[in-house]
């Protein structure tokens, strides 16, 4: 049934019973149907009136706020067992297992340390200059990962390397400013600070340095090995990149678990209520059988990856699927949800591309004004995007995921059915968003906060609406999925999101179960 049609219900069933809304209320109601079944919320109103002794004729706004503030606990009996009105239909949320749920991370303490945040240290004025300053940042952090690699300490300037004799074999660190395929051969162009140069994958190469190339990002840091030719040219015998190296990472010292989860999309007529309810009764431990129970008894964190709300004008005809048209209603129905989250787990959200702040990159964290409600809340911590969180001992990249779009339709072989295989090319690279001029807007900061300079333990996106993870030489890689259902603009680019489900990772094994509320 759509959300217009529980609406109608509503309507009747108030006129059914001799009372009629004002203007104000039905708005409200509207609203609120993003939310909760009107229908449901009209039940209650008329329970309350049946108890006045003076009845009104009309329900204005004020009763119906007055009355959603209250406690929504009530004690109904259905099977021996408690349950909410919160859980309509009960029959669907009652948990499975007969014992009681005693939550293991409700007395462990919290361990929080926020590692890097570009909130503060945001000052661009997009200038040409600022752009230039922002290359040549992003360049020389970039040839710094580089040249910690034994095989690379040594790189030779590109202008140093271009005056070598002819057959000289030598390693230049470049950004890769063009790639274009002429007859199987694949020539690059690339330049660092002082020089460019053109180098040449012959169609002769090896099956792996064609795919190397293949793989190649425009503006994109790596380390070539070359050979000087008679002209300008060098021959490319490898690629090598970046890279994030292979050790051993850090874990959490008790069985403490995160909820890695994004893109609720609150407002959207496609934000499925219903899985996220069942999400959060789960999280109460109201919902599943004793296994599920045990493991959200567990879980002391919940990372959001962006994109709460949907946000307005983000999309063509955005408009005709949103049931809440004001961003910051929108904030506050997602607030109302977020409250509803077991007040020993501590919240941690960072923006993405339908939240309001800037949509270049990095971006500020979402602002306390759209966050009122919960403003004053000391478990919910409001980051910007990309941001770097130590949880437990586990270090956490978070990044809300827009230039994945950019990377899957550049590198060969990637699709967004498994984000996660894109979310490796960028650990490749070593960088969130190398790709400059598609969709993902980039601001010239004098320090390119998107470099990966620091090897996390868990890699957590979204923005694509896929669930996918997978561990890549030590780093868990994981995006979330999402809470919203296919939109006619998704129907258009044929993406078939997964909603409703949820990665739920160990932090003391980093082990991750992916748990559905569909």
């Amino acid at each position: 049934m759509s959300e217009q049609e529980k609406l109608q219900r509503a309507v009747e069933a108030t006129i059914a019973a001799g009372y009629q809304l004002s203007s104000d209320a039905f708005d409200y109601l509207h609203h609120a149907s993003a939310m909760d079944d009107p229908a449901i919320i009209i039940n209650r109103v008329l329970q309350r009136l049946e108890e006045l002794p003076e009845k009104p004729l009309f329900i204005d706004r004020s009763f119906l706020e007055t009355l959603l503030k209250q406690p929504e606990i009530t004690k109904l009996e259905q099977n021996g067992r408690q349950s909410e009105k919160f859980e309509l239909p009960q029959q669907q949320y009652l948990t499975e297992g007969g014992s009681t749920f005693q939550p293991y991370a409700k007395d462990v303490e919290a361990s929080i340390k926020v590692i890097e945040d570009p909130t503060s240290k945001l000052s661009a004025n997009g200038t040409v200059e600022d752009y230039l300053k922002y290359f040549q940042d992003r360049f020389k952090r970039i040839e710094r990962l580089l040249r910690q690699r034994l095989d690379v300490k040594a790189a030779t300037p590109i202008l140093e390397a271009l005056k070598s004799p002819v057959k000289t074999k030598l390693k230049i660190i470049g950004m890769v400013t063009e790639k274009r395929e002429a007859k199987q051969n694949i020539i690059l162009t690339v330049e660092d600070i002082e020089a460019f140069a053109t180098v040449l994958v012959p169609r002769q190469a090896s099956e792996e340095l064609h795919e190397k190339a293949q793989q190649l990002l425009p503006d994109q840091v790596v380390c070539l090995a070359v050979v000087k030719t008679r002209s300008k040219f060098f021959l490319a015998e490898d690629i090598i990149f970046p890279e994030v190296d292979q050790k051993p990472r850090r874990r959490a010292p008790e069985p403490v678990y995160a909820v890695l989860t994004s893109d609720l999309h609150v407002g959207s007529a496609k934000f499925n209520r219903e899985a996220f309810k069942r999400f959060i009764l789960w999280l109460n431990g109201k919902y599943g059988n004793d296994r599920m129970k045990e493991i959200a008894g567990h879980v002391k964190y919940l990372l959001v990856a962006g994109d709460i709300i949907d946000g307005i004008g983000i999309y063509p005809n955005q408009m005709k699927e949103l049931v809440i048209r004001d961003v910051y209603n929108q904030y506050k129905f997602a607030s109302k949800l977020i409250e509803r989250i077991p007040d020993y787990i501590e919240v941690i959200i960072s923006p993405g591309n339908h939240d309001t702040p800037r949509k270049a990159l990095p971006q500020p964290a979402i602002s306390g004004e759209f966050l009122e409600i919960l403003q004053n809340s000391k478990r919910l911590h409001s980051l910007g995007s990309p941001c770097w969180v130590s949880i437990h001992n586990v270090e956490v990249l978070m990044y809300h995921g827009r230039s994945l779009d950019d990377i899957i339709a550049t590198a060969p072989g990637l699709s967004h059915e498994r984000p996660e295989k894109a979310m490796k090319l960028l650990l490749q690279s070593r960088h969130l968003a190398p790709v400059y001029g598609g969709k993902t807007l980039l601001s010239p900061e004098s320090k390119d906060f998107l470099v990966i300079e620091r090897v996390p333990d868990v890699f957590h996106a979204g923005h694509v609406h896929v669930v996918g993870h997978c561990n890549y030489r030590g780093v868990l890689v994981v995006n979330s999925g999402c809470w919203q259902e296919q939109t006619e603009y998704m129907q258009k680019l044929g993406l078939n999101p997964t909603p409703g489900k949820v990665p739920v990772v160990n932090l003391q094994t980093l082990e991750t179960i992916t748990l559905s509320f569909i």
